[in-house]
């Protein structure tokens, strides 16, 4: 491959990425808006999903919240009937956040088939080109995680 032929596939991978940041972004927003959320909820909705439960710390250490927006995120995401709060077992002086059944349904109606359609799609390519997807991706990820702590210090 020329040298000119690399930097012009590096220029459309650039491109095709910022294409697909945008398109992620629009549909998170859609997303948030059809939970009748904002994107700041969506996201942790999404940590609850992955985690199934956070201390409202955690939830605020992965959102990068103060401890004030956590408890009015967390007062917005109950009256909507998206999280439950419980004592933590551990310690009855803090609280275990939990993801509802009500929460679960309406975020499986809405990435659930975008995530079939993935793996539908990421079923094509052999063992050796997910693993190269699978290192791009988790560098792109490391990369990004890396300059937003730049940018907030």
């Amino acid at each position: 491959m020329s040298s000119d032929n690399g930097k012009n596939l590096q220029q459309e991978l650039a491109t095709e990425i910022r294409a697909l940041q945008t398109a992620v972004d629009s549909f998170d927003a859609a997303a948030a808006d059809r939970l009748g959320v904002g994107r700041t909820d969506l996201h942790a909705l999404d940590v609850l999903m992955q985690r199934e439960s956070a201390a409202p710390s955690e939830l605020g250490a992965a959102l990068g919240l103060t401890t004030g927006s956590v408890t009015a995120l967390l007062d917005r995401l109950d009256r909507l009937g998206y999280l439950t709060r419980s004592p933590d077992p551990r310690d009855r002086r803090k609280s275990i956040v939990r993801p509802t059944p009500k929460a679960v349904q309406a975020v499986e109606e809405i990435f659930g088939p975008l995530a079939v359609d993935g793996f539908q799609q990421v079923a094509r390519y052999s063992t050796e080109q997910l693993e190269l997807l699978l290192d791009f991706m988790r560098s792109s990820r490391e990369l990004q995680e890396r300059h937003l702590e730049r940018i907030r210090s």
